[in-house]
């Protein structure tokens, strides 16, 4: 787990709520989608399907571009990081 404090899951999982733009980063800290839906106002399955549409729309961007958005090996590596909405493990990591 990193030292700052973004990297904390406590703390990532509040970070949630300020963007979409960072929403995996709760897991990738090791935040429990419950953690990570209780600081977005939602469940953890509504928060887990709404990172998983994110990590779709990224592949589909590639798809489109062939730059912008996630190559098939970084989304394959979202989706394993992401887990499964009912893994309400807080140790989580990539």
């Amino acid at each position: 787990m990193g030292s700052c404090i973004c990297c904390q899951p406590a703390a990532a999982a509040k970070k949630q709520a300020s963007g979409r733009e960072s929403l995996g980063h709760g897991a990738r800290a090791g935040a429990s989608w419950s953690a990570i839906g209780a600081a977005l106002g939602t469940s953890k399955q509504s928060a887990w399907k709404a990172h998983s549409r994110w990590i779709d729309e990224q592949a589909r961007q590639h798809g489109l571009l062939g730059y912008a958005g996630m190559d098939r090996s970084q989304t394959a590596a979202a989706r394993v990081l992401a887990g499964r909405a009912d893994d309400d493990s807080e140790e989580r990591t990539a």
